[in-house]
């Protein structure tokens, strides 16, 4: 196991827009024995009602989905290149039809409320604050509504993070 060393929020050190936007990341819901995980390249973080926050985004349709109704923590977890290819298994197949954990070779870590991976270089634990559903009538740019095809929008998801690990 890797051994990791927890900041506060406040201290990560980086590029949130590249983490998120270039390197992925896996968001990851559920406890030990009955989480999903997806690879996103969408979210934010920043700071709403005086807490850290991440901003995720999940479809329904999307297996993990369930798993972010049900539990009230999640963890977005970063890697470095060398996972791409598990980020892509993980960002193309459903948890539904495929075994992740043993398709990738990641290995899971239980924090009693929560999995992330020790693979990871970086881990965000959330606690789940507001979720809301994206509508169509509120877009105000409609170009980017008409990139859905209508019932397949996102939910938005704001977690508290509550902590953030970083491997040694």
């Amino acid at each position: 196991m890797g051994i990791f060393n927890e900041i506060k929020p406040q201290k990560l050190q980086g590029n949130i827009f590249d983490m998120i936007g270039r390197q992925w990341m896996l968001i990851t819901a559920g406890i030990p024995g009955d989480f999903n995980t997806m690879t996103a390249s969408w979210g934010g973080a920043g700071i709403l009602w005086g807490k850290t926050v991440a901003i995720s985004f999940i479809r329904p349709q999307r297996y993990t989905y369930q798993f972010m109704e049900k539990y009230n923590h999640y963890t977005l977890s970063f890697f470095g290149e060398e996972y791409r290819e598990a980020l892509n298994i993980c960002g193309s197949r459903s948890g539904r039809d495929t075994d992740k954990v043993k398709e990738t070779g990641l290995t899971p870590v239980d924090i009693g409320d929560a999995v992330y991976f020790d693979e990871a270089s970086v881990v965000f634990i959330c606690r789940k604050l507001y979720a809301q559903d994206l509508t169509l009538d509120n877009f105000i740019d409609k170009e980017i509504a008409r990139t859905y095809s209508g019932t397949d929008l996102h939910r938005t998801y704001i977690g508290e993070i509550e902590r953030v690990l970083i491997k040694e």
